[in-house]
């Protein structure tokens, strides 16, 4: 069963939909949806109907694509009347507008408008409903939304306004269908407008990942099918090998990782599945971004783009965002498409090679991808204006007087990540200066003096045992954890072999606890911006090294990520041992040996 299927509604259409409304409207538009990815590019044009009292909206869908999951839960967020399919069919409508094809379009009762749900038309993909193949075709297959199988029904265009972004996609048009030429229309891209407005806004979005000044995030994109960097079809699959080494060979501190992922693979393979496969890198430290809502603010927040040939690579290259392609294959592009120039002249990651040091090189000598920005949209920063001029036009009603505009990117909830995998720390400690490096493995060319930091809720509980600093994070007034005194002498009872306690308490301080240095409050300086749990581990290795914290205080400097992060440790209470703990329990015991080993 498809998302709208169920039985006819009656109000505010339908039978008796008069008696029942309690406003009468002169036009309907009707959303029609194939699949979550489709509904994406619907979001972007849904406010060019805002505070219109002559419309009311209407959603369905096709029910035509494979990929269904996840249409119910956004109708559901959207809150429109939901008409099954073939209530759909059967209802008038003054306009319909449609981001894909299949399903019956042609029967639709009302002018139809489509947009591309992508960046222009780029894929090639044959109608699987077409029987007679157009002569024009026969020779290749033919590009999705831009050929006579996908724009003609008996010979005519089956569409009353086909959105093209660019002239560049009208002149393959005029090659392909010229039939289809007069109900073209060049009106931008408004997903493409959205985020060059949020541009301003590259650093709450930043903020809200959790990117830390100095940081790189690394976005990780994969169009769907078997060739995406997620699949397992094109040359080889990489990606099992590469996630580990990605959180192995980028320190923690000077790299974020995070993933947007193609709405069909999300809702294809589904949501749970997708998490489970990723566990391991998740406890890493990547973060899953929702790929209908956050995933345009992911990546004007990006710093380098890993990714393929889908059109996130592409919007990354129009942003002058540096792209790294994992999966570069062609066969599914139109090869005339600005989209498949892009993908034979971008760089390619060597998946066997240094990660680290193929992003430092990718960063260093970037250059704009000449022609991106261009060909992504001719008038950027006006669709909305062109689109809702088309749509009123089809539907034969004056605009409304106010400014169209399209609704801005909302900003993400504060997701900071959840690294919770036990993390290889190297530390060169000269002075009051500590360098820092934490990462999921040792990396072969790591150098400096290594210890082991893992958190509380770390999944392998075994870890825990031979910890040098256990962490966590929490409120200091949480209840369940007692206050950061209680839980860091509760943890250094528990182990015997952990020599240091940290409690995070915000994003930029903690609570410490060392076996024979009592607490100690960490607390980051104005130019100090990383992950307090880092300074934790570098107030270790300062500790092992010989340092000793004044009764008044001491400012050390921790370096990560290109920069120096002051950071003020003050004692909280005297030095002393926790009660019960196993290092007081005799000179046999665990505890006993030097608190911070060399």
């Amino acid at each position: 069963m498809g998302s709208a299927d169920g039985p006819a509604i009656r109000v505010p259409v339908g039978e008796d939909s008069e008696r029942w409304a309690s406003r009468a409207t002169s036009r309907r538009v009707l959303l029609v949806v194939h699949n979550v990815t489709s509904a994406g590019r619907l979001l972007d044009v849904l406010p060019l109907f805002h505070d219109d009292f002559r419309v009311q909206l209407l959603v369905t869908s096709t029910e035509s694509s494979a990929f269904q999951a996840g249409i119910g839960e956004l109708f559901a967020e959207l809150g429109l009347p939901v008409l099954p399919w073939e209530q759909a069919l059967a209802t008038p409508v003054a306009l319909a507008i449609a981001a894909s094809f299949g399903g019956q379009l042609q029967d639709i009762k009302g002018k139809l408008a489509i947009l591309s749900h992508g960046v222009g038309y780029t894929k090639k993909l044959r109608d699987p409903r077409s029987a007679i193949r157009d002569p024009r075709t026969t020779n290749h297959e033919p590009t999705f939304g831009l050929s006579p199988e996908w724009l003609l029904a008996d010979g005519k265009p089956l569409v009353d306004g086909l959105v093209l972004s660019h002239p560049e996609q009208l002149e393959r048009l005029r090659r392909v269908c010229p039939e289809a030429e007069g109900v073209s229309a060049l009106a931008g891209d408004p997903c493409f407008d959205r985020m060059l407005a949020g541009r301003p806004h590259r650093e709450r979005f930043r903020r809200a990942l959790g990117v830390r000044r100095g940081q790189r995030l690394v976005v990780l994109n994969s169009t769907w099918n078997p060739e995406g960097f997620f699949g397992t079809g094109g040359d080889q699959d990489i990606l099992p090998s590469l996630l580990p080494r990605l959180a192995s060979e980028l320190p923690a501190d000077d790299y974020r990782l995070a993933a947007v992922l193609h709405p069909n693979i999300w809702y294809g393979h589904g949501p749970g599945q997708i998490r489970v496969w990723l566990d391991r890198a998740r406890r890493s430290g990547l973060t899953l971004i929702d790929p209908v809502h956050a995933w345009r603010q992911a990546l004007l927040a990006a710093d380098v783009v890993l990714g393929d040939f889908g059109a996130v690579s592409y919007y990354a290259a129009a942003l002058d965002i540096p792209v790294l392609l994992a999966s570069a294959t062609q066969d599914r592009l139109d090869p005339e498409a600005p989209l498949a120039t892009f993908v034979r002249e971008a760089p390619r990651l060597d998946p066997y090679g240094p990660l680290r040091g193929q992003l430092e090189d990718l960063l260093a000598r970037h250059r704009p991808v000449a022609g991106a920005a261009e060909f992504t949209s001719s008038a950027p920063g006006a669709s909305a204006a062109l689109l809702r001029r088309l749509f009123y036009t089809l539907m034969d009603l004056p605009e409304p007087a106010a400014p169209a505009l399209l609704e801005p990117l909302p900003l993400p909830p504060y997701e900071p990540p959840p690294r919770t995998a036990p993390l290889d720390v190297r530390t060169r400690v000269r002075g009051a200066d500590i360098e820092i490096e934490r990462s999921t493995g040792h990396p072969y060319d790591a150098v400096g003096e290594r210890h082991l930091a893992v958190h509380e809720d770390t999944r392998d509980p075994s870890s825990l045992a031979p910890a040098d600093v256990i962490f966590r994070e929490g409120q200091p007034d949480d209840p369940r954890m007692g206050d950061p005194e209680e839980w860091t002498a509760e943890v250094l009872h528990r182990y015997p072999h952990c020599s240091l306690a940290v409690y995070v308490t915000g994003p930029h301080s903690c609570a410490v606890r060392g076996r024979d240095h009592g607490v100690l409050r960490l607390s980051a300086g104005p130019e100090a911006d990383a992950d307090p749990a880092a300074y934790a581990s570098a107030l270790y290795a300062w500790l092992a090294g010989g340092g000793a914290v004044a009764p008044g205080g001491t400012t050390l400097r921790v370096h990560a990520a290109d920069r120096v992060h002051p950071v003020t440790v003050t004692p909280v209470t005297p030095p002393a041992r926790p009660p019960r703990s196993a290092a007081a329990d005799g000179p046999d015991s665990p505890g006993a040996e030097s608190p911070f080993p060399a």
